[in-house]
């Protein structure tokens, strides 16, 4: 037996529970591991509410690290012992250990810590296909992330930086903008007190910008295509404030012929290969100091109610981590 989360119904925070659950033997490609910490993302949140749907009761959580105990028949890519990481499906994080399919563990370096690469594999990985594979960023450009004092977009403000971005972050306090601004982010608009649209023409000149990433979906979709020059690319990534409207293509033609996407980093890691030179490159940048992690947030496993709701509420800046 192990602790774990599990829910039997969506809904609001309290409908986790800390349960003990049977942990079986690896099978056939699987491995056990033992967690040592749990990344928590607001895609969590999407699966806990049923945005997300899936089959009931269920399991929570896409990240975290830890140490393999054990494999299965056939196994070569990791051994007991090794330290790994993971981030995607299936769901189930939110544990103190687990079975996991072999093909989704990549190898943690020593010179990363648990916790670090508990909380950068989910938002590490999603800046990563952002910057480079969904608008690949070549050094010059200056561009729209909103929630850039989030855990994704205080990596994004870093990352910006080593490329030789110029940034322009959107958050919700002026302790956020410091903190944006601290990690490298150039330009920090408080869309609470500052109309963000006009803020980016003012800054560009009136040009607007090539893209725009957007977690926040609902609150800031319309506003965001406002900030595209003509050709430009909408990235909507994530629906904090609630999913995008139904709209019209007419309104990417009005706006200058926009392309528009909605990635997933699923998509991205599905193919071995690509998770291992993805995950290859995040190290190298965190090996190399050019972005470095804040875990600004510790809970112990059994207080997930409470994680959940703080980032919920926006309390929480930089990473948060469950602790098993």
């Amino acid at each position: 037996m192990t602790k774990a989360i599990r829910m039997q119904q969506t809904g609001g925070p309290e409908v986790m529970e800390y349960v003990d659950v049977d942990l079986p033997a690896p099978g056939a490609g699987e491995a056990l591991v033992r967690h040592m910490a749990c990344g928590i993302n607001y895609i969590d949140v999407y699966f806990r509410t049923g945005l997300y749907p899936q089959p009931l009761p269920a399991a929570l959580g896409m990240e975290a690290s830890g140490i393999v105990e054990s494999i299965g028949a056939g196994v070569t890519l990791v051994k007991p012992g090794d330290r790994v990481a993971y981030a995607g499906r299936p769901l189930g994080a939110y544990s103190e250990a687990r079975v996991m399919p072999v093909d989704t563990l990549v190898i943690l370096p020593d010179s990363i810590s648990f916790e670090t690469g508990a909380a950068v594999m989910l938002q590490g990985l999603t800046v990563e296909y952002l910057f480079h594979r969904t608008f690949p960023l070549k050094g010059g450009e200056t561009i729209l992330f909103h929630a850039a004092a989030g855990g994704v977009g205080l990596i994004a403000c870093q990352w910006a930086r080593a490329l030789g971005v110029t940034m322009i972050g959107t958050v919700g306090s002026d302790e956020k903008a410091e903190l944006a601004k601290a990690h490298g982010c150039a330009h920090v608009i408080n869309y609470n007190t500052e109309n963000f649209v006009e803020r980016v023409r003012e800054i560009t000149g009136g040009k607007g910008v090539p893209v725009v990433y957007d977690s926040i979906g609902k609150d800031t979709f319309i506003g965001s295509l406002d900030c595209l020059s003509p050709l430009g690319m909408m990235v909507s990534f994530g629906s904090a404030s609630g999913p995008v409207p139904e709209f019209s293509l007419n309104e990417l033609a009005s706006r200058g012929s926009l392309f528009i996407t909605r990635p997933s980093l699923m998509s991205h890691t599905a193919k071995r290969a690509d998770l291992e030179q993805m995950s290859a490159h995040l190290f190298s940048m965190l090996e190399s100091g050019k972005i470095k992690i804040d875990i600004n947030q510790r809970y112990p496993l059994s207080e997930v109610v409470q994680a959940h709701r703080d980032l919920e509420a926006r309390k929480t800046t930089g990473s948060s981590i469950l602790i098993p």
